[in-house]
């Protein structure tokens, strides 16, 4: 009998098993077709054109929002039915995020609509189609994301499963796309900053794709140019959370969850004065050396060693301080006995799975300049920054990432929300007695005596009546009861104390790691990658292959910086 009635479970998942299995497999077909058609176009494959590849992301993002649109409307439809929540996915703070990116990505859109417009008598329709089909794109997307990123679909899970894959690898190879455009910009500045550092023997070949006409207005020409590779790094942001968002969406469809309060964690400032001031610090101090690099690089040999030394400088100090942030909250971490949350959670899992995935990408640069310096020949003196940079890169990246997912998968302490305050009225010789044990005392368990019926002031009182001998017994007892409470309030307070301090140095640390994190994503984002500039590394490697390292690593990097932000965030709140 217990056979027979399994049954109907196990032949219920194997076709939602063999659902996700083809989906996923369409998902990663697409891809491939569209990474191959995106490579094709970067090395100029004959036949292949700009056009096609837009074309082809075009298709993708129409079919994508048919299906938001169909899934709006039947959300719409069947909104009195009560559904099941991912209360883990799809944060409120990371909503946030994503829309502050794609408010950034529409700005992107309207110059990619300017530029085509100055350029139109030479630039492909699907160069002016693109970037309105993409605003359209984002702005549904959002709202999607915003209302439907915490569901747990249970109806048509074989259509859904197919049309939230398609939606997850639209915006990978969108990401992709956004990478490989501005890439190609960072590598055209690259070639031509090589000559000022003395090395004339790399071929400087310009990979161009400009359009071969006459801009009509040249100024509004040269802003939107230029503006659209400051923007790119907001738009590959954007892309990447919207995958991971909708892959979490993906790994939910048909998942069964366990309804239990939810404990909801807000942000506060109180507490994380000290963390915030030195991230600050860290953040501004990164602007001006941002600042300072771009403008010193490239000019003169001399200005372009005194920029690298210093970018060294800088991010040795900060990753220093990093790491010693880090080591001092695993050691905490070590002094406290709480267990941790094993629970079947897709987007906690996903989190520390990019964690380590993407952290490779630093660590596969780091690894190359380390071999770079101790296989060369020469050295000139700016490199030499770079063995302790490269170290520390790899160490803090360990460090943080240990802290990071043993913090979010560490169980919130359970505090009874519905009892603030116990509050115990009797009537004692034609008077009111209130007695209020604190919320402390009431947390840990102090405020019944071992009976478990009535407080101990009570109590006390009621035996001090029952003895019949008047005040002085009464107030014997109540005497006795208060030094048993200062007792145990000392020890309560002295440990709680304790803990507390423990917290605030957490919650310090989690703050400063945060603001770090946001300061070293601003570097590689806006154009300052001395991967790039160092040139010892192309000595060493070649200039072709160690170029294709770095183009294929540093948007990982990249996006490590800003996930990890995102992730010491979530840290701040829960902790």
């Amino acid at each position: 009998m217990e056979k027979a009635a399994g049954s109907p479970s196990v032949g219920g998942s194997y076709p939602q098993k063999n659902a996700e299995i083809l989906s996923s497999q369409y998902g990663i077909n697409l891809f491939l077709a569209g990474l191959l058609l995106t490579f094709a176009w970067a090395v100029h494959a004959v036949g292949i054109s700009k056009s096609h590849l837009l074309s082809y992301l075009i298709t993708l993002m129409l079919i994508q929002l048919l299906w938001m649109l169909w899934y709006l409307c039947r959300s719409c439809t069947q909104r009195r039915l009560i559904r099941d929540k991912d209360r883990h996915a799809g944060a409120r703070w990371l909503k946030c995020g994503i829309t502050l990116f794609a408010v950034i990505t529409l700005i992107l859109d309207s110059f990619k609509i300017g530029y085509y417009i100055d350029f139109s008598n030479c630039l492909s329709p699907t160069e002016g189609i693109f970037p309105v089909t993409h605003a359209v794109h984002t702005i549904l997307q959002v709202y999607f994301l915003w209302c439907h990123a915490k569901d747990i679909i249970q109806s048509f899970k074989t259509l859904e499963r197919f049309g939230v894959i398609h939606s997850v690898f639209t915006n990978l190879l969108l990401w992709t796309n956004g990478v490989l455009t501005e890439s190609k910009h960072q590598l055209n500045e690259h070639k031509e900053r090589l000559i000022t550092l003395g090395f004339g023997n790399i071929t400087i070949v310009l990979d161009d794709h400009a359009p071969q006409c006459n801009c009509t207005t040249t100024t509004l020409c040269s802003i939107f140019s230029q503006g659209i590779y400051y923007l790119y790094p907001f738009n590959i942001e954007y892309h990447i959370l919207a995958s991971t968002m909708l892959y979490v969406l993906w790994k939910n469809i048909g998942r069964k969850v366990e309804h239990h309060q939810q404990h909801k964690t807000p942000f506060k400032f109180h507490g994380i004065t000290v963390g915030m001031i030195f991230g600050l610090i860290v953040l501004t101090s990164t602007i001006a050396i941002v600042v300072v690099y771009l403008i010193q690089i490239g000019r003169s040999k001399i200005k372009s060693e005194l920029a690298l030394t210093m970018f060294y400088l800088h991010a040795i100090f900060v990753l220093a301080l990093m790491c010693t942030a880090g080591i001092v909250a695993l050691l905490i971490y070590r002094l406290e006995d709480r267990s941790l949350d094993n629970s079947k959670n897709p987007a906690r899992k996903l989190d520390a799975e990019l964690l380590v995935g993407t952290a490779a990408g630093s660590w596969l640069l780091s690894w190359g300049s380390i071999l770079a310096i101790i296989c060369a020949q020469a050295h000139p003196k700016y490199t030499w920054y770079n063995l302790p940079y490269s170290v520390l890169v790899i160490i803090e990246k360990y460090i943080q990432n240990l802290f990071i997912i043993e913090s979010i998968h560490r169980e919130q302490e359970k505090v009874n929300d519905d009892i603030k305050t116990l509050r115990i009225v009797t009537i004692s010789r034609g008077s009111t007695l209130s007695l209020t044990p604190s919320y402390k005392e009431i947390y840990n368990g102090r405020a019944a005596c071992d009976s478990g019926e009535v407080p101990c002031l009570f109590k006390g009182s009621i035996g001090g009546r029952e003895n019949g001998d008047g005040g002085a017994t009464e107030e014997t007892s109540q005497e006795n009861s208060s030094v048993m409470h200062s007792a145990s309030d000392f020890s309560f307070y002295n440990r709680n104390s304790v803990a507390n301090n423990k917290r605030r140095i957490l919650k310090n640390i989690a703050a400063f790691l945060f603001l770090c994190n946001l300061s070293l994503w601003i570097p590689p984002a806006f154009g300052c990658r001395p991967e790039y500039d160092n040139g010892l590394e192309e000595i060493v490697f070649g200039f072709e292959p160690w170029i294709i390292v770095v183009n294929l690593a540093m948007p990982f990097s990249i996006f490590y910086r800003m996930h990890s932000a995102a992730s010491l965030f979530e840290v701040n709140c829960k902790t």
